[in-house]
């Protein structure tokens, strides 16, 4: 036989667990908190830009087979600005005591759609060493690229700089908490409505008609302590008048 249950039923199991949801959902997201604030290294980013154009304009001022050329480049400049021959000078350069495989993870190479500028992002726990591993990478790239590929249609659009107090890019504890709350709200729902699941305990009638499938002809009220001990001195009240009427 198939269990439903009605909007008011879930409500009911709601609010009979609802210190259990709260409980669950407050301790996801302080822990959350805690360990983004306190646990977690925060990483910090710096990025810079270099183009992809010839130096020397064409005699029209403007090329598009020239242009078209260079955003196609585009995609074999971001492989070799991540290979071993432009990373292991990087790490000669900023004296970097990392491999160059975990170098590449730093780095990230990207542009826009049929743009000339491509930009490298790092990432690392120290802002200044992100800022000299972005800046160095662009112009070691600058330097290699026309031994490489024999062009030279690479510029330093923008640099990477290091100013005031930077603010990490990772971890982001407002969303994890966020995310954390959502969880566990989650979990702490399903947990109610699993324990109510298994709970076979008869708490009503309405139990008693759903386990026997009997209607219930009475049901008898709950007598409180107070009441019982009112009932009883009425009781000898009663008692002690009728004795001495008669």
């Amino acid at each position: 036989m198939e269990e439903t249950f009605s909007l008011k039923e879930i409500f009911e199991v709601l609010k009979k667990r609802l210190s259990l949801i709260l409980l669950i959902t407050l301790v996801a997201t302080a822990t959350s908190g805690i360990v983004s604030y306190f646990l977690l290294t925060p990483i910090y980013q710096a990025s810079t830009q270099i183009l992809v154009n010839q130096k020397e304009s064409s005699e029209n001022g403007f090329d598009y087979n020239q242009v078209k050329t260079n955003v196609e480049l585009i995609n074999t400049y971001s492989v070799i600005i991540k290979s071993p021959t432009i990373l292991d000078e990087v790490t000669d350069k900023v004296d970097l005591n990392i491999s160059t495989s975990d170098l590449n993870e730093k780095i990230t190479v990207s542009n826009e759609q049929n743009s000339q500028v491509v930009s490298i992002e790092v990432k690392d726990a120290d802002p200044a060493v992100a800022v000299k591993i972005a800046n160095t990478t662009a112009k070691v790239f600058e330097n290699k690229i026309s031994n490489i590929m024999n062009v030279d249609n690479v510029s330093v659009l923008s640099e990477a700089n290091f100013e005031g107090t930077p603010n990490p890019v990772d971890p982001k504890p407002i969303l994890n908490m966020v995310i954390a709350l959502v969880v566990g709200l989650m979990v702490g729902v399903g947990l109610a409505f699993l324990l109510d699941y298994l709970d076979n305990t008869i708490k009503d009638e309405n139990d008693i008609e759903k386990l026997l499938g009997l209607p219930v002809l009475g049901t008898i009220a709950i007598i409180e302590d107070k009441e019982v001990g009112s009932l009883k001195r009425n009781a000898k009240k009663s008692v002690r008048g009728e004795t001495v009427e008669s």
